[in-house]
């Protein structure tokens, strides 16, 4: 993850706070394309609302949420450190996310975990690309009416913000009609229409038509999509092509792809100028380079092969890209704050405030195995405590996430509870950072590399390797004899809170 994360956390209607989806513009969800920078050039230049790109609720149900306090996001981040979406509070009232699923239950855990930081959730129904639609996503669901059903009823009845939904039309009208009404009647907000039958690409004309009746067929909003190839060049088309749908509201993909400054009343700004705005949001919020490069490849379309064209194609870093633009200063400039942040916030770490939950004392800690000598555990060094201080052995608790099988322990010593708010990918390391809370709200050495000698563990090591001989003899049974303890002082208790309960053996691969 790039970034260093401070504290981990773990409007339709009138109602105030609620979204409205009624005479807006919007920028459509796109896969690589709807990603903060470009959502929040696209509320610049005059989008009432934004949509991320298509995320999978597979994938998002193993997410944590971190809140950045460098970047000044929230982050949603998987378990190998990706950031599978980030988000700001400037957009929180006008960010949709979209998601792929073809699970109701999944998909109300994901709306879940996102909905204080979103504005609206919307589901896709409308993709006909293969890595959606194989999973039973995307334009797949359009041929199972009840399973769309059972998943918008789930999310309405679940969470406290506007559900919606986007579909492409079914080659029959009154197909389409007896959809978007059993659609509306499972209480969402808005529908957005793709005026494209499945099978059809963009190079195929939108059929209006379509939209218009759907339009007149329900009472909630209706969002037009699809007229980026011919109707909407510029921004008072945007008005135009609503007029030709029908429709309440308009969204909009590849002309606000290819020059988000579509969205300004002011009329359309020099591409130049929009990917140098873009390329800073970029910057400033650390985004994926090649994630960059796919959105600023797709402004320059046929410029693709000019100087700076190839300069871009050519980059493989935001830091090359603001070379291709001239931006070096504001890059640096941009580095520098993040690290006096990061600095700052080093300084009041995390894992230096001890927080309680309940019972148990937590801190934001993660076994890192690379900082301890071979052999050498923090798991050996509350042990040794403990002897030390003639107390009862540490116990340990531990836990499975069902989800995605991540491992959290509890660590008993003297009657008081530790334990890490991260979870792990191993029993064996979730055990190592409760252990870790434990010294380290003890003030008592945890073994790492560059640590004072405290003679804990390594007092009883010597002996052990006198009594066994050679170095390399007597590490290999000294390493025998510590797990042995280690798995000796470690119990398999039942704890109900609905995860699947795991022995804690050291013994145990990762």
């Amino acid at each position: 993850m790039n970034g260093c994360y401070g504290l981990y956390s773990r409007t339709l209607t009138t109602m105030p706070g609620r979204l409205s989806f009624s005479n807006i513009t919007a920028l459509a969800p796109m896969v690589r394309v709807g990603t903060l920078p470009m959502r929040l050039l696209a509320l610049d230049y005059g989008a009432d609302v934004v949509y991320c790109e298509e995320l999978i609720d597979i994938k998002m149900a193993q997410c944590q949420r971190v809140v950045n306090e460098v970047l000044d996001t929230v982050d949603f981040v998987a378990p190998d450190d990706r950031v599978m979406f980030r988000t700001c509070e400037r957009e929180k009232d006008r960010v949709v996310f979209q998601m792929g699923t073809a699970d109701p239950d999944r998909a109300l855990t994901v709306a879940k975990l996102v909905e204080q930081d979103v504005a609206a959730i919307d589901v896709n129904m409308g993709c006909p690309k293969e890595y959606s639609t194989k999973g039973g996503m995307g334009a797949a669901l359009l041929s199972d009416p009840d399973k769309i059903e059972s998943i918008l009823r789930k999310l309405v009845e679940g969470v406290n913000k506007p559900v919606t939904c986007k579909i492409r039309i079914l080659p029959s009208l009154e197909d389409t009609i007896n959809l978007v009404q059993r659609i509306e009647m499972t209480g969402v907000s808005a529908i957005g229409v793709h005026g494209r039958f499945k099978d059809e690409r963009p190079r195929h004309p939108v059929h209006c038509d379509y939209i218009q009746a759907v339009a007149k067929a329900v009472s909630i909003p209706v969002i037009a999509n699809g007229g980026s190839l011919d109707l909407v060049k510029t921004y008072t088309d945007i008005e135009e092509f609503r007029k030709a749908s029908g429709a309440s509201s308009v969204m909009l993909a590849r002309a606000a792809m290819w020059n988000p400054s579509v969205f300004s009343p002011k009329g359309l700004l020099p591409v130049e100028t929009v990917m140098e705005e873009y390329l800073k949001y970029a910057i400033r919020y650390d985004n994926h380079a090649f994630n960059t490069k796919y959105c600023l490849c797709q402004m320059l379309r046929d410029k693709v092969e000019t100087p700076q064209g190839k300069l871009v194609q050519a980059a493989q870093t935001n830091a090359e890209f603001s070379v291709a633009y001239g931006l070096q200063e504001y890059f640096q400039k941009v580095q520098e704050e993040l690290q006096a942040k990061r600095d700052a916030l080093q300084s009041h770490c995390l894992q230096n405030r001890p927080i309680m939950d309940g019972d148990v004392l937590t801190m934001a800690v993660k076994f890192e195995r690379r900082e301890y000598p071979p052999q050498i555990t923090p798991k050996m060094f509350l042990l040794e405590w403990s002897r030390k201080e003639k107390l009862e052995q540490p116990s340990y608790e531990t836990v499975q996430r069902t989800q995605d099988r991540a491992f959290q322990s509890t660590v008993t010593v003297a009657k008081k509870k530790y334990r890490s708010s991260l979870w792990e990918k191993s029993k064996k390391f979730a055990e190592q950072a409760a252990a870790i809370v434990c010294l380290r709200v003890l003030g008592i050495p945890e073994g790492r590399i560059g640590e004072e000698e405290s003679g804990l563990v390594c007092k009883r090591k010597r002996e052990i390797k006198g009594m066994n001989g050679s170095d390399e003899e007597g590490s290999k049974k000294r390493h025998l004899v510590d797990s042995r303890e280690e798995t000796e002082i470690t119990k398999t208790q039942l704890v109900t809170n609905g995860d699947r309960h795991t022995p804690n053996s050291e013994q145990t691969k990762n």
